[in-house]
């Protein structure tokens, strides 16, 4: 048994500056739910001069990865809700975040200390070993559901003596260890949602040590909340029961309570929780379209894709989804913020409009950036109901964003995002071809990623290039008196014959064609090319579409096209 005296000191009444804390679980990518939490939390500390902790709650083995905690880092860096304390990171800027006096600051690296309190607790008679079988635990569960009343643990543990405890101990007998919950009501003081009490018995004994030794998250996060002087405790309304656990465990302990906030759920348009599973069920729905049995290659082994399409349950690992996705081109529905990113929305976006799932800035402000968000966050205007996630709203705001923005940093913007995500395009196009493609989307791009997702035609080689089989190509090849095709026919020499393939240079060349031979009408002429060298009727503006791609592939599509329709 550990000795109270050499347990760390705890200090939550040390600092009148606020500290809030960011606790994620590494089980997976970071939600937009939880980088809204983080958001309110840090602008809450930072606004008053306080400090903003990011904690790694990793006690969970078998829902923990290393990689998981990295994308958090990386998530909320990139977002530009940088932490005073917690696990270092280098950002892209150089600056080295976290570190501090008070870590570890993952969990699993806190065993020792954990022990401690937890010995202490049981010294003190605050909580007990249990060594009820799962089974055994089960069987009861059972009854209650028959019975048609909540299941409560029966306290069976604490009818065993003392020298039985010893025991069971010194044979290994697997065993938790309960917090034994006082008698009495509990009231939780809430900033947002006001003062509420739980009803005596609505708070059973709970596990705090698990069978594998490290401790539930109910007594982690109380002990590193009290050691990391946490003042303020912001999150989910999902979290609201356990709070109750909590002060139990607080109360206990011999700590000060911190100040409680619980926070609105985000919900879909519809009512229904964002999760990851929305994800899953587009995926499924895209790939049962298309009536496909075998995967495409380089995305999933052929056993795990049968597994997964049998099983409505199983679900695919994030980079896997994403694979299998990208080369089908099914887009999935943005969870993650690694999701938001990927598609092209601007951090500052996105921290605005997670600020407005919740609260309110007050005289119908909707647009503002990170540093309004720290100097005027307050909880008296976070709502109590839960917000819905208007996908379109946010992606007018990123549309709204980019189109203002000067065309240098758009250009910049994009690039950088194709280094990341898009690096086929970067290798098949000069600076100048990339300039000139940027630039030609800058005024209809609503996302970064927008040019790439439209303009796949660059990278396809030009012998394999393929039309779509649509109304709009036929009209624009097949249709009108001359017929478009006929028209390729005719200012395919008049291309050959440009010596500076620019956009000035193509167009005047094709200009005084359309002058002469469609009465002026640019666009009889500019379809029928568009479709030549893209494969449909979307591009950039005809002329820039044309110079981007270069004069010899952009005869050579042409000659492909004229064969293809019988031309």
């Amino acid at each position: 048994m550990t000795s109270t005296s050499n347990l760390p000191v705890s200090g939550s009444s040390a600092t009148s500056a606020p500290l809030t804390r960011f606790a994620p679980s590494p089980s997976g990518h970071l939600h937009v739910g939880g980088a809204r939490t983080a958001l309110f939390c840090w602008a809450y500390a930072k606004g008053r001069g306080g400090t903003f902790t990011l904690r790694i709650e990793d006690t969970d083995q078998k829902r923990s990865s290393d990689a998981a905690s990295v994308g958090f880092l990386k998530d909320l860096a990139w977002l530009g809700i940088d932490w005073d304390e917690g696990p270092e990171y280098v950002g892209s800027d150089g600056r080295t975040l976290g570190g501090g006096p008070h870590g570890p600051y993952f969990q699993s690296e806190r065993l020792g200390i954990y022990n401690g309190y937890l010995d202490q607790l049981i010294a003190g008679g605050h909580a007990y070993y249990a060594f009820d079988t799962s089974e055994a635990l089960d069987v009861k569960r059972k009854a209650s559901i028959a019975a048609k009343v909540p299941y409560r643990y029966d306290r069976s543990a604490l009818q065993l003596t003392k020298d039985e405890v010893a025991i069971h101990l010194k044979t290994g007998t697997p065993a938790v260890v309960r917090c034994k919950v006082p008698s009495g009501p509990i009231t939780i003081h809430d900033e947002i949602l006001g003062t509420v009490t739980l009803p005596e018995g609505e708070v059973d004994d709970f596990v705090i040590r698990k069978v594998d030794g490290f401790p539930t998250y109910h007594f982690a996060v109380v002990v590193d909340d009290e050691l990391m002087r946490v003042t303020h405790v912001l999150r989910a309304q999902e979290h609201f029961t356990n709070t109750a656990k909590h002060i139990v465990l607080q109360d206990a302990l011999g700590f000060k309570r911190p100040t409680y906030g619980h926070l609105p759920l985000i919900f879909n348009t519809d009512g229904s929780k964002m999760s990851k599973r929305d994800k899953d069920k587009a995926l499924r729905a895209g790939v049962t379209a298309k009536g496909m049995t075998a995967p495409p290659p380089n995305t999933i082994a052929q056993a795990q894709f049968d597994v997964w399409m049998k099983d409505k349950n199983v679900q695919l690992d994030f980079d896997v989804a994403n694979r299998l996705a990208d080369a089908l081109d099914i887009v999935l529905p943005e969870i993650n913020v690694d999701d938001f990113r990927r598609s092209g929305y601007l951090p500052s976006v996105l921290t605005n409009f997670l600020a407005l799932n919740g609260w309110s800035a007050g005289n119908d402000l909707e647009k503002f950036d990170l540093a309004y968000i720290k100097s005027h966050f307050n909880l008296d205007r976070v709502q109590k109901t839960p917000a819905k996630f208007d996908r379109m709203k946010l992606l007018s705001f990123n549309c709204d964003a980019i189109t203002s923005m000067p065309r240098e940093e758009f250009v910049r913007l994009c690039r950088a995002h194709g280094k990341l995500y898009h690096p086929e395009f970067l290798g098949r196009l000069t600076d100048e071809q990339f300039a000139m493609l940027a630039s030609a989307s800058h005024e209809r791009s609503k996302t970064l990623d927008e040019l790439y997702r439209t303009n796949r035609w660059l990278v396809v080689g030009d012998d394999s290039l393929a039309w779509e089989d649509s109304k709009n190509v036929k009209k624009a090849i097949a249709e009108g008196t001359p017929r478009g095709l006929d028209r390729l026919r005719e200012v395919k020499p008049l291309l050959e014959s440009v010596v500076s393939w620019t956009p000035h240079e193509i167009e005047a060349s094709i200009k005084g064609y359309a002058d002469a031979s469609c009465e002026g009408q640019l666009g009889k002429v500019a379809q029928p090319l568009r479709v030549a060298v893209t494969g449909g009727t979307v591009s950039p503006p005809i002329f820039d579409t044309l110079a981007i791609l270069g004069k010899p592939s952009s005869l050579l599509r042409i000659d492909r096209c004229l064969k293809h329709f019988g031309g």
